[in-house]
């Protein structure tokens, strides 16, 4: 799947064989916001629009519009990974939570490739 972005949105963008149409949706928020297009060439448009269009609804119905993910999220981790981050986090004198935000960061920015089959 390829992700489209605008003002601080991302949508998808997917080819519908059945249909012969591009279509997407706004990744990240609750609203369900859809939009389709002909050609991929003409997707990001549609998808601006889509865009556009819900911040403009969203305003008319006088609420904010979701925001693409808050940045909070639980995680679920083996006791000892959890003991070892804490122990990590004492060594560099930060936050559990900054621990896990580097962790996290290093595995994004290097591209780490894991063999999801490893238990």
């Amino acid at each position: 799947m390829n992700v489209l972005t605008y003002k601080n949105y991302e949508g998808s963008a997917e080819l519908d064989m059945d249909r012969m149409t591009c279509r997407g949706k706004i990744l990240f928020i609750e609203d369900l916001v859809t939009y389709e297009a002909e050609s991929p060439s003409e997707l990001q448009a549609e998808f601006e629009a889509a865009v556009d269009d819900y911040i403009e609804t969203c305003r008319q119905l006088n609420r904010e519009p979701k925001k693409p993910l808050k940045g909070l999220f639980n995680v679920r981790v083996p006791p000892d990974l959890h003991k070892q981050l804490h122990i990590r986090s004492m060594l560099d004198q930060c936050t559990l939570n900054e621990t896990v935000v580097k962790a996290s960061q290093a595995w994004v920015s290097n591209k780490v490739v894991q063999n999801h089959q490893d238990k």
